[in-house]
C-alpha cells in the first residue's frame, strides 16, 4: 500500500521470516518495545491465515529470544490493536513486543487489563 507506514518501513530488521518483520517501535513504551509485522497488509489480525498467524507467532517467539538477551527484561507484554475502537491508529496488521522492567510503573497489576484503567485493579 501507498501510503502504509509498514509497507513503506525503511527501519532496520531486527529478524525476518517469509511471512513477517520485526522492528523496534519508533514510539517505544520501554527500551526494547519491538513490532512483528506481517508482509502482506491486512488492517485486521483476524484476517490473517493461520500460516501467518503461526509465522508472526514464531517471529515473537525469536525476538524474545533477542530481547532477552540485549535488555534482560523482567517480563513482557504482547499486544494486539484491531480496530478503531481498540486504539489502532496504523490500519496494518502489528504485534507488540513489550519489555517490562521491575518497576517501570507504580503497580503492574492486570497488565493488558490496563487498556481500560478502571479495570486494570481487581
Amino acid at each position: 500500500m501507498a501510503n502504509c507506514v509498514f509497507c513503506n518501513s525503511k527501519h532496520e530488521r531486527i529478524a525476518e521470516n517469509e511471512v513477517a518483520i520485526a522492528i523496534f517501535d519508533a514510539f517505544p513504551v520501554n527500551p526494547g518495545h519491538a513490532l512483528i509485522i506481517p508482509k502482506r497488509h491486512v488492517a485486521d489480525f483476524f484476517e490473517l491465515s493461520e500460516s501467518e498467524r503461526n509465522a508472526c507467532f514464531a517471529l515473537v517467539a525469536e525476538v524474545k529470544s533477542i530481547l532477552d538477551s540485549m535488555h534482560k527484561p523482567d517480563g513482557y507484554n504482547i499486544g494486539i490493536n484491531v480496530g478503531k475502537a481498540a486504539g489502532q491508529t496504523v490500519f496494518h496488521v502489528h504485534i507488540h513486543l513489550i519489555p517490562r522492567y521491575t518497576g517501570d510503573v507504580g503497580s503492574p497489576r492486570g497488565g493488558v487489563r490496563g487498556v481500560i484503567p478502571s479495570k486494570q485493579s481487581y
